[in-house]
């Protein structure tokens, strides 16, 4: 029989007076009420009675056999009682407002509730009919239930469905979408955890040495947050690794009773973890990580659904960071393209401007012969154009054994223009540059306390075919090194460097001939004026003498013969300085041109030199002066030419007994000085200033003042001499000091 449970009892109600429903009136009862009765024991629906008491409070009459069999609580334990003596106050709060509101609302309310009887959840569709007495107050509840229980689980299965589905879908749409990895990781943990209302949620990646990091996490947050954090499980041996890239999960309800090792076990408890699940992670076919789940204090019973879930989501994940890997790549890709692309720009721009750098060089170098203003503007463009702390330009010496910081531009570092270094000091570094190789290399600024600064250093070598010239060196505050493309473009302006020097040089060399030229020039305007003027004293004497003498040999003047004589002797005079000037220009421009090697011949200077000294004996002494000669006594024979070195000791005895004067020594003297045999010749009574011994060796130049006995001369005879001497491999230089004045002839042996 299909009897509606609401139904049956308002029917129950309307035929039975409130006063004998469940009273103690039941042996009166009418067949009818005989009826109602056994409806009420035999129907399938739960039938229970409360009564309402003054104060309001409710306590449980009565139960049919149908809702004692349900719940587990016979009709008799159960009346008398309240909602809190039989339900959980959870529970027993919930039914009392039912109950309430059927009063307030006095009229017939349905709903359904899920309550727990000896551990067991069921659910109940409850219908609430309220009974009057005769002054219309409510006394009593009828409430009829039935057992919906099956189909609130199938309805709760098909929610759990829909919201796996959801929660896949999610984040599927996510990875679809190209989300960050993190924000899948953050958001899946969070809604897993509320989907499974567990504790906390954590998403483990191993990193390439096998240790790991808590990467996500969601927690009902009772114990210190796990994100960020490296957790190591001193348990965790080999095995475990090896079953999870098998795909095995670890499935722990209770770790007190899941056979794990108490070492295990501890760690777990010293977490609050009374059960969790993980299931491996994978991306391809190589393990990345674990997804844990975890039930705090208290064991839980995990559903299959529950974990085909979690593998689901697991392949998710691994699918999520397949994905970000890649996106990841393709990131870095197009960043190193457009890194690239920027270099590649940049590196234009530089071209471009180093093409201008170059440029402007040119036409510094066609429109200037300043070395100074074309490399000393390269240094600062080329410091402002690659971002320098310091560019030097450095030349090196003639012999290439030092360096001098010719030219300098710097920001911070401190100023060295002008400094120099010794290669050799430096050999390590000056060794490729001097084989025309770049280098480069990383250095600790100096004076750059507390703060160090390392510098990255390149110098470029300046050459040209005809050698090298000097470096170019260039600073930079980083630790990055200077790459090819500005090695090449640096050499370039070195390059250019090298031809600015060379011109440079090149135009000072011409600049010093044209001033060696203008002095020749001018010492040979100054030779023919002193040439005209010494030709033309002898001249004009000549002239007058002739005049003289025709005056004195006419008839009126014929008494004055005496007089001839002294004309006939200046004539004589006259002509042989005459032809001893023409002699000495002679010997000068044949010695100046290219001459014939000297004759040489061995002498013995101890017995040559004697007597070329004594025929100056007589002059001395009419002129009241003192000749010394002193010769060592192993002095080495002396291969000369004996012409020219009569005449160069004779000159030169000439030139200082006119300028000693009376009272004063002559002294000749040969010595032999390491590899040399040195002849000095000096006089006393005799100093000369600077400016006098600069010049004592030109043609033409008289020391007049100087001269007491006002002896004429030719005025070539000391620049003879200095010829001569050359000449014959020697070499000679005057001091004068103290008093003295000294020539010393010098002959290598």
């Amino acid at each position: 029989m299909n009897i509606n449970p609401a139904e049956s009892t308002m029917e129950l109600t309307k035929l039975l007076p409130p006063q004998i429903i469940f009273g103690t009136e039941l042996d009166e009862k009418s067949s009818s009420e005989q009826f109602l009765l056994s409806m009420y024991n035999s129907v399938q629906a739960s039938i229970f009675v409360v009564d309402v008491l003054e104060d309001g409070d409710f306590q449980y009459v009565a139960l049919n056999p149908t809702h004692e069999r349900w719940i587990g609580i016979c009709s008799d334990d159960l009346r008398g009682k309240k909602p809190e003596d039989i339900l959980s106050p959870i529970d027993a709060a919930r039914v009392r407002q039912h109950y309430a509101d059927c009063v307030l609302f006095g009229k017939t309310i349905s709903y359904e509730q899920c309550l727990q009887f000896q551990g067991v959840l069921t659910w109940w569709s409850t219908t609430l009919t309220p009974l009057r007495d005769a002054n219309s107050r409510i006394y009593r509840l009828i409430g009829t239930s039935s057992n919906i229980t099956p189909v609130k689980q199938a309805q709760e299965a098909v929610e759990l469905q829909v919201e796996r589905e959801r929660l896949l879908e999610a984040i599927a749409g996510r990875i679809h979408q190209s989300v960050e990895l993190e924000t899948i990781l953050h958001q899946t943990t969070i809604e897993l955890r509320q989907f499974l209302n567990c504790d906390r949620i954590l998403i483990y990646r191993f990193e390439a040495d096998g240790s790991g990091v808590i990467i996500a996490e969601s927690t009902v947050a009772i114990s210190e947050p796990l994100l960020g954090k490296n957790i190591t499980d001193p348990c965790f041996n080999s095995k475990h690794p090896e079953r999870y890239r098998r795909g095995c999960i670890q499935v722990v309800e209770d770790i007190y009773a899941a056979d794990l090792h108490p070492c295990h076990i501890d760690f777990l408890a010293s977490l609050q973890i009374g059960a969790n699940v993980i299931v491996p992670i994978f991306k391809e076919q190589n393990m990345w990580g674990l997804l844990i789940v975890q039930h705090y204090h208290e064991s839980r019973q995990w559903q299959q659904t529950e974990t085909d879930l979690l593998k689901q989501l697991a392949t998710q994940i691994g699918i999520a960071a397949g994905q970000a890997e890649l996106r990841q790549q393709l990131k870095d890709i197009k960043d190193k393209l457009e890194s690239q692309k920027q270099k590649h720009k940049s590196q234009l721009q530089q071209v471009r401007n180093f093409e201008a750098l170059v440029r402007r060089m040119t036409e510094q170098i066609r429109d200037s012969l300043d070395e100074t203003l074309v490399l000393q503007t390269v240094t600062q463009e080329l410091a402002e154009l690659l971002n320098l702390e310091c560019c030097q330009i450095e030349l090196y010496s003639p012999c290439q054994t030092l360096v001098t910081i010719a030219y300098e531009y710097s920001i911070n570092l401190s100023q060295c223009q002008g400094s120099t270094r010794q290669i050799a000091d430096c050999l390590e570094v000056y060794q490729p540059l001097l084989q025309k190789q770049p280098l480069q290399f990383l250095e600790i600024a100096p004076a750059w306390q507390p703060k160090l600064l390392v510098m990255s250093q390149m110098a470029c070598p300046i050459f040209d075919p005809q050698g090298l010239l000097g470096n170019l060196w260039l600073k930079r505050a980083s630790q990055e090194a200077f790459d090819e493309f500005e090695i090449e473009l640096v050499q370039q302006v070195a390059n250019e460097c090298a031809i600015a020097i060379r011109q440079a040089q090149l135009y000072q060399q011409i600049q010093a001939q044209v001033k060696e030229l203008e002095n020749c020039d001018r010492l040979k305007n100054q030779f023919l004026r002193n040439l005209s003027q010494e030709v033309r004293t002898p001249i004009t004497s000549i002239s007058l003498a002739v005049q003289t003498l025709e005056s004195v040999l006419t008839p009126p003047e014929i008494l004055e013969i005496e007089i001839v004589p002294q004309l006939l002797q200046i004539l004589h005079n006259e002509c042989a300085r005459e032809s001893k000037l023409i002699n000495d220009l002679l010997t000068l421009t044949y010695l100046e041109a290219q001459p014939d090697p000297p004759t040489l011949i061995a002498i013995d200077l101890q017995s040559w030199l004697y007597p070329i000294v004594e025929s100056f004996r007589d002059l001395t002494n009419c002129q009241r002066q003192q000749l010394n000669l002193s010769i060592d006594r192993e002095l080495p024979l002396l291969e000369t030419d004996i012409t020219d070195m009569e005449r160069i000791i004779t000159e030169l005895l000439n030139h200082v007994c006119k300028y000693t004067p009376a009272g004063e020594s002559v002294t000749v003297s040969a010595h032999l000085r390491g590899d040399a045999v040195e002849l000095n010749i000096s006089n006393s009574g005799l100093e000369l200033t600077s400016n006098e011994l600069s010049r004592i060796f030109e043609p033409f130049y008289h020391l007049s003042k100087h001269d007491p006995w006002k002896h004429s001369g030719t005025g070539l005879e000391l620049a003879l001499v200095q010829k001569m001497v050359r000449h014959l491999g020697g070499s000679i230089y005057v001091e004068s000091g103290t008093g003295q004045t000294t020539f010393t002839i010098k002959f290598p042996l």
